[in-house]
């Protein structure tokens, strides 16, 4: 039976980071297993590829929710990565820190040392931002760029905002998260840069590393109150390999419960329901699961150019030349162009919403099928939603999906704050700097006015954004599931190190969240590990 010091259950974003620090030494053998393969896919380095990546099932496993009545019972995807560099193989690519008062919120509410005191120099390690300034890194591993397009109706809506009283800022990961702007991606001359680009690739020569992939793993194993090992599945066939320090979980927010599950942790009733064997109660494993719910808002434009028409016929096979020859043009664009971070009401003490402005707008949305006509597109989430739900197993299958209950809209104050921001996000695009621009709202409709209307479109047509955390959740009370050192609590040799543990949503994309989580968290294995 083959062992390592540290065994890592998934090759995700949290995954790379660890891979990468665990190994620099070169003092530690070290374990990844993926159960999916190498993000050699032609679209994973074209950022405008996501739109391809987020319906393909090899790179993404494609899970959904079960419908609930917050949402009129329809099924909503829930995309995660698959492969080594995880979801950041497929996804936006837009780079938000959050707010300071975040993880102040985190830290008051029981994870102490994982204020914004203590994260902040994470995310300057992690940091490459070639503009700089003081509160930035300029020579971590992951290149970060501002988007480089720029077309008159996006410089047109930035004024509209402006006329509506909104603040254009250059940096919204700096010192200030409200106003306008255009985002900033995880990109490198005009290429996706991804968690396995910046972590991962440059590790894989080193001698300590090992990396399995196209593995499922099955169970984590345990001898009394310890996790010695894991159980992963190969072609047919059952492997067994031991950890002589720890087994890390960095599955993501879906699996990493999952997985604790599977193996008999959890909630002893809801285990022996579906015929687990309880091998370690913790009663918060899989509760507290929080996303980002977002609805669209569509225009039909006029007097521009817009995706639309610019992916299509002759314009795509121009911009095709003119990124493969300049990595310059609409093929560098993922799912933001321009920001905004606003107040949803005016008394609110620090944005609590988050608009996303692109030239483009859906036939089908969930195909990712652009309008022949042209149009826009403003995507509004909430920034910090209040409404927790849960994901749990199934059945003891192991190659069976979660039940993902996210539990949109169920508190009044998520439901007052998407009515509001919608309510703005028109009254900016009826500002004069867009009345050349605006043909006719598509959706919700100039029918939709009262606030009634505007929830029945939000429970009808929102979506996630695709931002599950908190479902092991670190603390010191009695629902936590991992410890502020991100040890499985009750149980020895077992952290998780993702999304998971992250006991409050952060005030934008999680990505940024995801990688000075995994970055601290390889701090505390290492610092252990010299105890």
């Amino acid at each position: 039976m083959d062992s390592f010091d540290y065994i890592i259950v998934g090759g995700g974003t949290a995954g790379c980071v660890l891979a990468n620090r665990l190994t620099a030494s070169g003092k530690h053998r070290v374990l990844m297993l993926e159960a999916g393969g190498e993000p050699n896919g032609m679209w994973i380095p074209i950022p405008a590829g996501f739109s391809k990546l987020l319906t393909n099932r090899k790179y993404n496993w494609r899970f959904e929710t079960t419908p609930e009545a917050n949402t009129n019972n329809r099924v909503i995807a829930v995309p995660r990565g698959k492969g080594l560099g995880g979801s950041t193989l497929i996804n936006g690519m837009v780079y938000v820190r959050g707010q300071p008062q975040d993880y102040d919120a985190w830290r008051d509410g029981g994870a102490r040392g994982w204020g914004y005191a203590d994260v902040e120099p994470y995310f300057r390690r992690l940091e490459r931002y070639a503009p700089g300034g003081a509160f930035r890194g300029t020579d971590g591993p992951m290149n970060l760029e501002q988007v480089g397009e720029r077309f008159p109706i996006a410089e047109g809506f930035l004024h509209a905002a402006m006329q509506d009283g909104h603040a254009l800022i250059d940096d919204y990961n700096g010192s200030n998260q409200e106003g306008f702007g255009y985002y900033q991606v995880c990109q490198r001359n005009g290429r996706r840069w991804s968690a396995y680009d910046a972590y991962l690739a440059p590790a894989r020569t080193r001698e300590n590393l090992a990396i399995a992939t196209h593995v499922q793993v099955t169970s984590l194993e345990l001898e009394g109150s310890r996790c010695v090992g894991v159980t992963y599945r190969e072609g047919g066939r059952d492997v067994m390999v031991r950890a002589n320090v720890e087994v890390i979980l960095a599955a993501g927010a879906i699996q990493s419960p999952q997985l604790l599950e599977l193996s008999g942790i959890g909630q002893p009733e809801l285990l022996q329901s579906v015929g687990i064997p309880v091998r370690h109660a913790l009663k918060g494993v899989g509760e507290n699961y929080i996303d980002h719910f977002a609805t669209r808002m569509n225009w039909r434009v006029k007097n521009t150019v817009t995706l639309n028409e610019m992916s299509r016929g002759w314009r795509l096979v121009r911009e095709v030349m003119n990124y493969y020859t300049r990595r310059k043009g609409i093929l560098t664009l993922g799912t933001g162009l321009v920001h905004g971070f606003v107040k949803s009401q005016p008394d609110t003490a620090t944005p609590d919403a988050q608009y996303f402005f692109v030239h483009a707008s859906y036939a089908n949305a969930a195909e990712r099928i652009l309008d022949r006509k042209p149009g826009m597109t403003i995507g509004v989430t909430q920034l910090r939603p209040e409404s927790l739900g849960s994901i749990h197993v199934r059945s003891r299958d192991q190659l069976m999906g979660p039940a993902i209950r996210p539990n949109f809209l169920d508190s009044p104050v998520d439901q007052l704050c998407m009515i509001r921001s919608m309510q703005l996000a028109r009254r900016i695009v009826n500002q004069p700097a867009m009345r050349p621009y605006i043909d006719f709202e598509m959706n919700p409709g100039e029918g939709v006015s009262s606030d009634e209307d505007w929830l029945s479109f939000a429970r009808q047509n929102g979506q996630s954004i695709y931002h599950p955390i908190g479902t092991c959740r670190m603390g010191e009370d009695d629902s936590a599931v991992v410890d502020l050192r991100l040890k499985l609590r009750g149980l020895a040799g077992l952290r998780v190190v993702d999304a998971s543990v992250m006991p409050k949503m952060v005030s934008g994309n999680i990505q940024a969240a995801v990688m000075m989580t995994a970055e601290r968290g390889a701090d505390l294995i290492l610092e252990d590990a010299r105890c």
